[in-house]
């Protein structure tokens, strides 16, 4: 589904993003990265989709070399693969319905996005996603009148809309409370589960990635240090992540990165 084939990025700063980055991840994995802040999370993600670039290597995304794809071959290989912001990235005047129909834009040219020139089917597609979210009761109403972890209900909506094969998350639930985090994660392990989504996603809280992923990989100055299930995340291993051994408040996402 995805490969890194010998990845490596550096930013102007010098700053290693990602160094000879080596990765496969299979077709319906749960795949948490989990890592102090700066360590290549980010940039790891957001490669997948061309969002960053490369200075070397090669990632495959369904067959296709994405690092290489410009113009319409890119937009063709994005299609196939959601994104979902820690920010939500909702248009918050506009309603919840025209939010989710947006997941449409990448089959349409600029004209018909433009003046909301949908199928039926497409409008069909978008109720039925936040049917299968919990929220249609919302559809019609302006997205900026929305709890948090609604909004990034409608933002997973947006996404399934797409019908991708991949979604990319980029910590999805940092700014929700405990309580809204779980059911969110409930949503994308649902997801995962019976949409047979490959999901990717950036977290941390280290205890929600060993809840709900499959497979966990720990990246630290942009290397690849741990890859394994969440059964082998041991105290060694959080530490070679980390740095430094992991408190208990610290596995819930409340890391601190100076040290």
């Amino acid at each position: 589904m995805i490969e890194f084939k010998n990845v490596s990025k550096i930013y102007p700063s010098g700053v290693k993003g990602l160094d000879d980055v080596n990765l496969t991840v299979n077709d319906g994995d749960f795949l948490c990265i989990i890592g102090l802040s700066g360590a290549g999370k980010s940039t790891l993600l957001r490669s997948i989709n061309k969002m960053h670039t490369i200075q070397s290597g090669n990632i495959i995304v369904n067959d296709e070399d994405i690092s290489k794809a410009k113009g319409k071959k890119l937009r063709l290989i994005r299609r196939n693969i959601g994104m979902i912001f820690q920010s939500f990235n909702l248009v918050n005047r506009s309603s919840v319905y025209k939010n989710v129909l947006a997941g449409r834009v990448g089959y349409h040219s600029t004209f018909s996005t433009l003046f909301g020139i949908y199928s039926r089917d497409e409008k069909m597609l978008a109720l039925q996603s936040l049917d299968k979210l919990g929220i249609l009761d919302k559809a019609f109403i302006r997205a900026d009148q929305l709890s948090g972890g609604q909004q990034q209900r409608v933002a997973l909506a947006r996404a399934l809309t797409q019908e991708p094969k991949i979604i990319l998350a980029d910590e999805p639930v940092a700014s929700l409370d405990p309580v809204t985090t779980i059911s969110v994660m409930d949503d994308f392990a649902k997801i995962n589960r019976e949409f047979g989504i490959t999901i990717v996603a950036n977290m941390h809280h280290v205890d929600l990635a060993m809840k709900y992923a499959n497979r966990i990989i720990g990246i630290k100055s942009g290397k690849i240090v741990f890859d394994g299930t969440p059964d082998e995340i041991t105290d060694e291993a959080l530490f070679n992540i980390y740095g430094r051994a992991l408190k208990h408040s610290e596995k819930l996402g409340e890391v601190d990165d100076a040290n």
